[in-house]
């Protein structure tokens, strides 16, 4: 994405985890898969994710995220999941 997409200072970056519905495999007994993505609300692209091991695991994943993007000057927004300090379990 940072070859083809250029965020500029004030753009909005929404942070939100989702859980991917039909990832569970009963066959192989494999979770679920949750992601936290980085979506830009200006140009409705996803610039980034992480896949997480477990739903509670965003909280991990947010700054690892925020590492891998530029997104300096922009307005990041994100829901209470994003606003905890640490791992709840």
């Amino acid at each position: 994405m940072k070859e083809c997409h250029k965020v500029t200072k004030g753009d909005v970056v929404a942070i939100d985890g989702k859980t991917i519905k039909g990832s569970y495999d009963k066959s192989k007994r494999k979770g679920l898969i949750h992601m936290v993505s980085a979506f830009s609300a200006a140009n409705q692209v996803v610039l980034g994710q992480v896949k997480t091991s477990e739903k509670y695991n965003e909280i991990t994943a947010i700054p690892e995220l925020l590492k891998l993007l530029n997104i300096s000057g922009c307005l990041v927004t994100m829901d209470a999941m994003g606003c905890q300090k640490k791992d709840s379990k």
